[in-house]
Formats: C-alpha cells, structure tokens, sequence
C-alpha cells in the first residue's frame, strides 16, 4: 500500500489539492478503510460504498463535485416511484389504439395515386412518453392562461393526429388528407407541426432539427420573464420538448444548455426519446448516447433523470448483489442493444447473459420468450410517470429524462430496430395483422385484406374515450391547441413620431441612430413602453442603444450581485431582476430564439410583446435564416433591424461584415416585411404602419425587417406633401430634377440615396441632365405586389388587366433608369421587368474587403460618379448622348482608380 506522502497530491475530477489536511490520521484512518473495503470485499463492494457516501453527502448538504456519469440504470429506484394515478389498463387500450391510427394513416398516405408519405416509426417508439404526459402532465389553456408549452417531436405528428382523433379533434376525412393540404382543403393535415398551415392546432414548429430545444429553453426564459417584468402569470406553465437522441447531434441543441442552468429555469422539461438511432443508422453504435449526454447535461448544470429499464428487470437487478448485471449493461455498446431488440430470447441469453456463470444463474428460471421481452423504461407508463413527476418536483434547476426506447416499437419484426426503419412508411397485409394482434385491436383479417386499412375508433361512450376526455378535462382542456386571446394594442399618435419627421437638422447620423431615437420616445408611450423587449447579441453600445441601459436596465433574474466597473458613468450597465432588455451574449442564435418566443407570446399567453432584435445584418439572414423561417412558421411579429447594412459601410472590419444580400435573402421569406429606409422620416412612417399591421385591429402574421447603417448623415425634414402611400409600398420621390436638358430617373435605397443625389447635382451641372431620385424604402414590397398582380391577371383573364404599383408610380416618368444600392444587382433586378423604360442597376456584387468606404464603392462601380457614367450610358444607348461622353466621364472621374475615389467620412468600424 502506498504511503500518503507517495500519492499523487493533483487530485483531479474537482476536488481541490490546495487544501491543507488538519487531521492526518483521520485522513489516513478513511483512505485505509476504503484500502481495506477494495482489498476483503472487491471494487464493485468499494464503488457501491463511496456512491452511497457521496449519496448521504449530498443529503447533509456537502458540497461534493458532480459525477459526470452515473450507471446505466434507471435514475429512480423502484422503491421510490411514487404511486401511479392512472388506470394503467385503460391508458394501455388508448395508447394501442393511436398506435394503430397513427400508422393506418401513414400508410394510407402512401396509398397509389397519393403516395406523399410520413413517418411511423419515431412516434411508434415515443408513444408512452407522450401518452403519459398526455394523461397526467399538459396543462391546456382552457383556465384562462397559457397552459404548458408542449414542442413535440416533428416526426412524431402522426401520433398526436391520432389522438386527436379518438377525442373527436379530427376526423377520419382529415386523417386521410394528411400531407395533402391543397387537393384536400379545408380538411389537409400538415406533415409536421407547422402553426402558420394549422393555426388552431400547432403552436411550435419543430420539425427542422434542433430548433426545438433551442426554442424550448428560451420559451421558458421568456415565461420568466414576462412573469418578472409584471406582464403575465405563468407560474404553472412549464415547457416540455420532445427531442430525438439523433436530434442532438444539432449544434443548437446543446449549444445554450448553460444559459437554462444559469437562470435555474426548473419550468423546463427535455425528454429525449433515445431510441438508440438516427434516421438511418444508430446514434453510437460502438458508443452510449445516454452517457455522453447525461456527461454533456450534468456539466451543463441540468438535473438529470435516466430512463433506461422497463418494470420486468427490476427482479433482476434486486439480485445483482455484485453489479455484474450494471457492469455488463455499461459496458454494452449501443449497436448491439440496438440488434438485441431485433434478436430472439435464445440470442439475447447467449450473447448478453451468456458470458458469466452469475448472469446465466439470474435468468435460468425464465422462458427465451421473458428474456425477448426485457424492456426499455420509455415504453412503461409507471416508469415514465416517476421520472415526469420528479422533473416536475424538482427545483432550482432544468431536467433532462433520457428515456431509451425501441424505434418503431411494436410495428412488427420488419420495422422495430432496423436501420431502414425511419424511411418505411407502408405495412403490408402480413404486418398489419401481427400488428393488429400485438395491439389487441379489434379489426378482421377481411378488413385487412379487401382495400386500405380501416382506423379504429372504440366508441365515443367506450371506457377508454371517457377517460381521456376526463384527464384532459382535469388538466385544463385539450392539447396541442392555438388559441388567440389578446386583445389589440393601443398605438401610439403621431406626436411619437414628430421627433423624427423633423429631420436631424445640421447634424449627422446614421439611420441606425435614427431608429433608435424613434425606439425611446415608443417606449415612453404609457399605453405600450412596456410592451417592448429589446435584444441584442452583446452589441447594445454599438447601436448607440446603451442609452436604454439606465432606464429599460437588463434581464437578469439574479438582478446585479456586484458593482459594475463603469457605475460612475452616465450610461452605466444596470442589470435588473424587472429588466426590460435581453442580452443575450454572443449568441445570434439564442437572441432569435428570445426574438420568436417573445413575438408570439399574443397567442402562447395572450399577452402581447413587441420584440425589437438588433444585430449585426450580415449575421442575421446568413447565420440565422432556419430560425427567421421557424419565426414565420410561428406566426411570430416583431421588428428585426440589420444595422451596419451593405457592403460598403462597415469596410474597415472586411469580408465577414460585409453585409450585401440580407435584403435578397429576407426576400425569400413570405412573413417578412423588408425595408431598406434612407431618412428618419421613411423609419417612422415604416415603424408606425409595422405596429399597425402587427399589432392594430386586424393584427397580421408577420414581422418586420429593416436595414439600417452606420454612417452617418444628414437627414432631412419630412416634405409637406410626403409621399406616405409610396414610402410603404416600396417607393417615392425624394427629389425632382429642376436643371437640365435631358431627363432620367435614378432609384436608390437606404445608404445610397445621398449617392444618388449628389449624381443628380453632377448629371445638372455637368452633363445637361434632368434627373429625378426616387428612395426604393423596399424593392422587395415592389416586387411581392407585382408578382401578386401577375398572378391575378393570370387567373382572371376576361377581367380588367391589374398594373404592378412600381409601374403604375413611374408612369410618365421620362426615362431611362438606373437603380444603385450597396447591395448586390439581384436586389433591385427584382423589379426590373416591370419599370416602364430602359432599366439598368449597379450593385456591390462579390465578397467584401477592408478599405475606406469611397474606395469600396469605386471599386463596386455605385459611388456617385459611377451613378453618372451608369445614367450617361443608358442615354447613350437611347441616342440622347454622344457615345464619346462616356469616355470622358470615365477619364474624368478617373473610374478606373480605386485610390482616386474621395475616401468619403470616417467610421468604417464597427
């Protein structure tokens, strides 16, 4: 035995080796009892004592580290699961008959003629640990609030269609139009849960892997939150997500687990539905999923609860006196778990018990049938019913049930376990019938074989239906349910918005600022200040928005434990249990997270909020697209401001901030309003009809873009006779040529404008041409009514032809024209067949780089001499000029020198 002074004095795993022994002898007299435990009673006996110990640690409150990772056996012990309120026979006959509609209406879905597929086999092996939560867990919003948030597993819909089913949520019409939502209208039924497709029904749309847990956590922050800040209760509602193992290979879903420990949200539930295997192949096949995740979660400060063993090992592990049952569980890899669920009770006594004396003793006396039959706990409603009601009673922290299963569990041999099993959508005949049997259902052979087979529905007075309905009664009504209670804001008047119609005067500064400003006189109105939650991604100062710190203060719910290092400044941090602003760390995706729970919250909660996510642009659109889709999928509103815009703008920081083709990508988003303003008074207008559009009287399912910039102008007052009407379709007049002999039209949005209108003064004084400017505040708004006029012309072509908007505002106008932005070409191409004359467009195609922003925009050719040579060109080619002036003009301006291009101001830095 090695003397105390031999041992290694690092100590790793969290204890501390810094601390000095006070009692050698005591030290020593434990370190030779464990020596003596080890050598008389073997490490298994020593193992089982020093887990005991840390065990009574722990309840004498002992500050002892975590383990990473614990055995691979249930976390509760039998002789702890709670009693079991449910009618376990009941509860089975309700779960085999959704078991059975679920895959009927998959496999009718593949029928000939249809075949739009859908998947049985994820829902097949989750069945019980939703059917529990079903039964005894969700609360509805029948109470008045917003119930539990319930984010189900995408793959898993056929299941929760097939419980609303027997409870007459759905008919048998709408099951048979699953996946068919246009031939079959009204009655389709969406692949997945997608809310803005089943309003009524869906409320979270989970389907694109690993939103959903990132969603679900800061669902719950933001019911904290809302709590806090005084907007809504919601004490009882907690957030349940029902997760694939497979799922959790996303980066999303484990990349905020910290911020869910951090904040103590013990509002929040994962269960993960291990079943061992991906979409086509297992998780871990030389691996354990369970481990590694109970390690990832444990580490992350999450309470975790495993779920591995069904009721039928328990005898057996009662009598592992020498944990070589444990041991033999532990040190079994995934792949072969997964090839025992698909093996018989003779492989699975040989290659599993067979290898020790003691393991071939445990199960002598059982049948090979008993042996094929050992479960897993995700399939045993009191097992599952333990581990929710422990997440439930736990405090202070977040729980994870790590709950394995068998994929496609009771489908039948061809399905349960096989790699090939998520891509299988139809059962033959010979399946239907072994599953019709395994399930007790009771339908005839004749049924099977004469056509499609036919759901079950055991009655509307049947035991089994009763009982649903009172559970869900008893729980507050009926789930997943939509509902829309609140009520329209009171907006704001129009002396809100006179600051910024006022223009800046002599000073300069960006519209970015513009915004701003406009954004704290908003959240002074007393009717809705309150109502708005502002977001940033750790970049509040260079929004100029830290002028919010001292009044809004930030969401912490610990509030401020220390002194901030800059509390003698004006616009010192504040940090605030009552916070009005989320700031999120340098994390996009965790702020549009914060971003779709806060602007859906009207429906989760009745309550409305007026999210406001500012950010980086090139980070928004580019890294955070699937989660600006799963906002519009939400129905989710709110405001989404990419600052810093265009390419030219924030060159000092080079090509990763170089944002030129947010504004193309927002375009592909049928929920987004996309604006790219020039002016403080086109911002107000924009922001003035967004709250209107999103939170008026006849609220509509959308959110708002806009692009704003960091360089600083002058803005100018509001015109008289302001062109609002243009300003919110997408396009108006800002300036009409008054010298010159030649007309032509430049069109410009956001940073560009001024270009623009310094190319009309050189166009008058230089070249004899009228030229007018028009601010383009959205080619994409253009481009959506145009598309929609086409459409209509289309289909109505007895009817009076309709004519776009943009043509319709720049008829008469005398052409040609030239359209400029510091977006690429495709942005303002989007309207080109519809303008009425000669169109040409410049734009900052390419990756960006790191220069001043004048050689930047000389070397993208849509500075305000490349805007003239663009205009000279295109009279040129309509014969109005010499052809010999284009020549000058490059000469001239010297286009062809990027160093000669006037530097332009200063602030190309973040």
């Amino acid at each position: 035995m090695a003397s105390a002074s031999d041992r290694n004095p690092i100590i790793i795993g969290g204890l501390p080796s810094q601390v000095p022994d006070f009692d050698p002898e005591e030290t020593q007299e434990w370190l030779d009892s464990l020596d003596a435990a080890v050598d008389e009673r073997g490490r298994e006996r020593a193992r089982y004592l020093m887990l005991r110990l840390i065990e009574r640690a722990r309840e004498k409150r002992v500050a002892v580290p975590e383990m990473r990772s614990t055995d691979y056996v249930n976390t509760i012990a039998t002789k702890d699961e709670p009693f079991f309120p449910g009618n376990e026979e009941i509860e089975r006959k309700v779960l085999n008959a959704t078991r059975w509609n679920a895959a009927v209406m998959v496999s009718r879905a593949q029928r000939p003629g249809i075949g739009v597929g859908g998947h049985i086999a994820t829902f097949a092996s989750s069945a019980s640990l939703y059917d529990v939560g079903f039964n005894h867990f969700f609360r509805g919003k029948d109470e008045g609030d917003g119930g539990d948030q319930i984010f189900f597993q995408g793959h898993a819909s056929p299941g929760i269609y097939a419980r609303a089913y027997l409870l007459d949520r759905l008919t048998e019409q709408q099951l048979d139009a699953f996946r068919q939502e246009k031939s079959k209208a009204p009655y389709g039924l969406s692949s997945y849960p997608h809310p803005r497709l089943m309003p009524d029904f869906w409320e979270f749309p989970t389907v694109s892997m690993g939103l959903g847990p990132l969603g679900a956590i800061y669902q719950a922050r933001m019911n904290r939150y809302m709590e806090a800040r005084g907007i809504a209760d919601t004490s009882r509602s907690h957030v349940w997500a029902y997760l694939g193992d497979g799922e959790m290979d996303e980066p999303e879903s484990l990349g905020q687990l910290s911020i869910a420990a951090r904040e103590g949200l013990d509002n929040l539930t994962f269960v993960v539905n291990c079943n061992l295997q991906r979409l086509d192949g297992p998780v871990r096949g030389n691996g354990k999923i369970i481990q590694e995740l109970e390690s990832q979660f444990r580490g992350a400060g999450w309470n975790v609860i495993k779920l591995i063993w069904d009721r039928s090992w328990d005898p057996l592990l009662a009598q592992d006196r020498d944990g070589i049952l444990v041991n033999k569980m532990n040190s079994t890899p995934d792949g072969q778990f997964q090839t025992y669920a698909t093996e018989s009770g003779a492989y699975i006594r040989e290659h599993f018990f067979g290898g020790d004396q003691r393991l071939r003793a445990m199960v002598e006396n059982m049948t090979d049938y008993q042996i094929q039959h050992l479960g897993r706990g995700g399939h045993d409603h009191k097992k599952v019913y333990a581990a929710y009601a422990a997440a439930k009673a736990h405090k202070g922290q977040p729980t994870v049930i790590l709950a394995q299963t068998v994929k496609g569990w009771t489908l039948g041999p061809n399905f349960e376990g096989r790699n090939a099993t998520h891509q299988m959508k139809k059962l033959t005949v010979d399946d239907l019938k072994g599953f019709r049997d395994r399930l007790h259902i009771p339908i005839t052979d004749a049924q099977l074989e004469s056509g499609a087979p036919p759901y079950y529905h055991p009655g509307r007075n049947s035991p089994e239906i009763q009982y649903m309905h009172d559970q869900r009664s008893a729980h507050g009504g009926y789930v997943p349910t939509r509902v829309v209670r609140a009520k329209p804001l009171p907006l704001p008047d129009e002396k809100t918005y006179a600051a910024a119609k006022k223009g800046s005067g002599h000073q300069s500064i960006a519209t970015t600022m513009a915004f701003v400003r406009i954004l704290k006189d908003l959240m002074r109105d007393k009717e809705i200040g309150k109502r708005f939650v502002l977001i940033a991604p750790d970049e509040y100062r260079t929004f100029g928005m830290d002028a919010f710190f001292p009044s809004a203060k930030i969401y912490n719910p610990l509030g401020q434990q220390y002194e901030a290092v800059d509390r003698d400044l004006l616009l010192a941090y504040k940090e605030s249990p009552t916070g009005q602003m989320l700031h999120d760390g340098i994390s996009e995706a965790g702020c549009t997270a914060s971003l779709i729970a806060a602007g859906s919250a009207y429906a989760t909660h009745g309550e409305p909020l007026i999210p406001v996510y500012v950010f980086y642009s090139m980070f928004g659109f580019q890294r955070t697209g699937d989660q600006f889709w799963q906002m519009a999928d939400q129905l989710a509103r709110g405001f989404v401001l990419g600052a810093t815009a265009g390419r030219t703008t924030l060159t000092g920081e080079g090509l990763q901030h170089a944002d030129g083709h947010s504004q193309l990508l927002a375009s592909t988003n049928p929920g987004c309003v996309a604006y790219d303003p020039a002016y403080g008074y086109e911002i107000a207008h924009i922001v003035q009809d967004g709250l209107r559009r999103m939170y008026g009287p006849e609220a509509e399912d959308v959110f708002y873009y806009l692009t704003v910039y960091n360089e600083p102008i002058q803005h100018p007052a509001e015109p008289a006779d302001v062109d609002v009407d243009g300003i919110l379709k997408g396009i108006h007049r800002v300036s009409q040529g008054t010298a010159g002999g030649i007309g032509a039209q430049i069109m410009a949005s956001g940073v560009a404008v001024p270009w623009a209108l310094e190319a009309q003064r050189i166009l008058a004084e230089e070249w004899n041409v009228r030229a007018d400017v028009w601010s383009a505040t959205s080619w994409n708004e253009l481009r959506r009514e145009a598309v929609e006029v086409e459409e209509y012309n289309l289909l109505h072509p007895e009817e009076e032809q309709r004519v776009p908007y943009v043509t319709r505002k720049l008829s008469g106008a005398e052409g040609p024209f030239v359209a400029v932005s510091d977006w690429m070409r495709s942005v303002p191409d989007q309207i080109s067949r519809w303008v009425p004359g000669a169109y040409t467009s410049l734009g900052a195609d390419g990756f960006g780089f790191a220069d001043t922003r004048g050689a930047a925009r000389r070397f993208f050719h849509i500075d305000a001499q490349s805007v003239v040579l663009a205009t000279l060109t295109e009279l040129a080619k309509a014969g109005k000029v010499d052809r010999s002036v284009l020549k000058q003009a490059v000469d001239k301006y010297q286009l062809l020198d990027v160093a000669a291009a006037d530097p332009g101001a200063a602030g190309g830095d973040a």
